[in-house]
């Protein structure tokens, strides 16, 4: 006969649920929380930084739509025209006609480079930008956006005009115009 005013041995008397470690939802929140902080981080960092607007212009290397591989620093004697762009951006569309008519008065020349960078956007839509909009200059994708963050572009469209030396002489955000081109560009060809 067992007494019953015995107590009975606690650890029998309830389920033990206790694993050891972490829980694969308990992984994935840490995840989540872990690149949340990391985009956070990035974006204070850059926060503070702005776009080349004088000095040296960022050197970097590109491989166009058509296969060309070319460095900024190989173009040393021209005036480049650098425009970030995006088929998706309503405001790329209205600079494109511009950007083309301004490259077809320049293009003959020999001193004057236009250099399109199709920002985040590198698949078979830029080629059918470019085609769209019957664009002839040079146009390369900006794999990984690294030539983006080396400009530190803050969105699409940005155009950069480099002078002869290599130096930004001026930043365009938006509103790219060939009159507004043309009258940035003939002065830095004349001296």
């Amino acid at each position: 006969m067992m007494d019953e005013s015995l107590p009975v041995n606690e650890t029998e008397a309830q389920p033990t649920s206790k694993r050891g470690g972490f829980g694969i939802g308990s992984l994935m929140l840490l995840a989540g929380v872990v690149v949340a902080a990391v985009v956070f981080g990035l974006a204070l960092s850059r926060q503070g930084q702005t776009q080349p607007t004088n000095g040296a212009a960022p050197d970097f290397e590109f491989s166009t739509f058509d296969g060309q591989t070319m460095k900024l620093s190989s173009l040393l004697g021209k005036v480049v025209v650098i425009n970030f762009w995006a088929s998706w951006c309503g405001p790329c569309r209205d600079e494109a006609p511009e950007l083309q008519n301004a490259w077809a008065s320049y293009q003959d020349r020999g001193d004057v480079v236009f250099l399109g960078i199709a920002y985040a956007d590198n698949g078979p839509k830029s080629l059918a930008y470019i085609d769209e909009f019957k664009i002839t200059y040079l146009n390369a994708p900006d794999l990984g956006t690294r030539i983006s963050e080396l400009y530190n572009i803050q969105g699409v469209p940005e155009t950069f005009v480099i002078d002869t030396t290599g130096r930004v002489a001026q930043f365009i955000y938006a509103g790219v115009t060939q009159e507004k081109l043309q009258t940035i560009i003939d002065p830095l060809l004349k001296g």
